[in-house]
């Protein structure tokens, strides 16, 4: 019970973390635009004097984030490791095309969390084997 209950707190914190930091994120004001026009006005020594009026918002959100973006890549890449295809051993029909599962939670492949994972960042997604 009580490995449950610590499992549930830190559950818990991770998705109070990870709520905060969309929540932040959908305040802050997206730079793609002006950084496309900012690059244009790098002075020689490769650095833009930007004078400019931010929230408090864009702020907490460019100030976390490098921390917050290498803390995602770093998870991903982690989510990457553990959810990948391996041959499930069974006997099939179609040499060329084996039946996959996933190594990590062994639901046939692509496994959901592969599948949120490259629909989240926007990956094409691979029809699973027929």
């Amino acid at each position: 019970m009580t490995t449950e209950h610590s499992e549930d707190l830190q559950r818990q914190r991770l998705r109070e973390q990870l709520e905060a930091i969309l929540t932040r994120t959908e305040k802050a004001t997206s730079w793609h635009d002006e950084a496309g026009r900012l690059r244009g006005l790098l002075n020689s020594e490769g650095y833009v004097p930007v004078r400019t009026r931010l929230a408090g918002e864009d702020l907490d959100f460019l100030g976390d984030a490098k921390d917050t973006v290498l803390a995602f890549a770093e998870l991903g890449l982690r989510l990457l490791d553990l959810h990948q295809p391996r041959d499930a051993g069974g006997i099939t029909s179609d040499t060329a095309h084996p039946i996959l599962r996933c190594r990590s939670c062994m639901w046939r492949w692509p496994c959901p969390t592969f599948r949120a994972m490259s629909e989240s960042f926007g990956t094409p997604r691979i029809p699973s084997p027929a």
